[in-house]
């Protein structure tokens, strides 16, 4: 019986005895496409997943190989995201069939672990259905997307569907802290800062950067009332410096693949480690801008609830003094504004906009907000 890494997968037992089933019996199929909502834990299953196919122990959790892969520094474990500002382009899938072509560097298998599957389009699905149909024997794609409708028809029949369903609230707030320990304000806190994934909040507890970064938010929100011009400049570098504190770690990690893997690498082998590390920055670095943006919006909607005299609603408990003074005087309506602002922000991240220009534009529109909260 498999045990370690498919244990930690919180809320999701149907899929979790599916999967585990699978790496028990030798069983695992060449291709999955996990669907669920954000919060879901399909992106966790996925990393799980492979954990369990390189480590030797079946994805013991607690091994090089699995520590690896949870960190995203396996080099035979690919994180594979849209290049495209509107998804998924041909010449990135010329680059994945490819590199597929290739014999794993340590493990027996190589994994490919493909986020938003439903950002293909038809040029870049056609280039890769006959990879995705018949990969290597030693090669197992996992596809993730939010919505089975929203993909493929010709991705979907050839992949094992596997699905997620959403955590409610409460339960993620209830599996966070019997997992961690922390107490309801605390599980309810990580849980907004990391857009209600139990596993992302689960490490942000464990980290005192994120923890750190999340603080830095909230002062700089209470403070953004009297914020003149320059300051609201300063606020957004500010956060930004925060939440990329955080990434050391995972430089450091990356600077030791490097050194480990460099006498049996040529210059091609090195250079696509290169480029694996600088995109697996990118995607850290993008998680962190969303929990700024996530915190933001977790802010607004806290102000809003005390406004209406539902305190036990609060989800940032911490900062409620803070909150209570833009309560008093804001309106429903203010708050819809600022929360527009944050969806613009998002969109806008999503636009390839730099997160600087974005976050800089969003603080200035809640500036007007708490200024005019009417």
């Amino acid at each position: 019986m498999t045990r370690g890494v498919f244990d930690e997968i919180v809320g999701q037992a149907k899929a979790v005895k599916f999967l585990r089933a699978a790496v028990d019996g030798d069983v695992v199929s060449h291709a999955y496409l996990f669907v669920g909502p954000p919060g879901s834990g399909k992106r966790s299953a996925a990393l799980a997943l492979a954990c369990a196919i390189v480590c030797e122990d079946g994805g013991c959790g607690t091994c090089a190989a699995c520590t690896r892969v949870r960190r995203r520094t396996h080099p035979d474990v690919h994180c594979i995201e849209p290049e495209g500002t509107a998804g998924y382009i041909r010449e990135q899938m010329d680059a994945v069939i490819h590199d597929v072509s290739l014999a794993p560097i340590e493990a027996r298998k190589k994994v490919y672990l493909i986020e938003s599957a439903d950002l293909f389009n038809d040029a870049s699905a056609n280039a890769f259905l006959k990879t995705l149909e018949e990969p290597p024997d030693d090669v197992v794609m996992i596809l993730m997307a939010h919505s089975y409708d929203a993909v493929l028809p010709t991705i979907v029949s050839r992949c094992q569907v596997v699905r997620f369903a959403r955590i409610p609230p409460s339960r993620a707030a209830e599996l966070l802290m019997g997992l961690t320990g922390a107490d309801h304000a605390e599980a309810t806190a990580a849980l907004a800062a990391s857009g209600g994934v139990v596993p992302r909040a689960r490490e942000m507890l464990a980290s005192p950067a994120r923890k750190a970064a999340r603080q830095v938010i909230l002062a700089e929100l209470k403070d953004l009332s009297f914020a003149d011009s320059y300051d609201v400049l300063l606020s957004a570098r500010r956060l930004l410096e925060a939440v990329k504190a955080p990434l050391e770690q995972v430089k450091s990690d990356q600077a030791a693949e490097s050194l480990r893997q460099s006498e049996f690498l040529g210059k091609s082998g090195t250079k696509a480690l290169e480029e694996r590390h600088k995109r697996e920055l990118t995607a850290r670095e993008r998680e962190g801008v969303a929990e700024v943006l996530n915190v933001a919006e977790s802010w607004l909607r806290d102000c809003l609830v005390l406004s209406q005299g539902l305190p036990d609603l609060v989800v940032n408990a911490d900062a409620i003094d803070a909150m209570e003074e833009v309560a008093a005087v804001i309106t429903p309506a203010a708050v819809s504004r600022g929360m527009d602002a944050v969806n613009r922000a998002r969109r806008r991240i999503s636009y390839n906009v730099s997160p600087q220009l974005a976050i800089e534009a969003m603080l200035f529109d809640i500036r007007e907000v708490l200024k005019c909260p009417r």
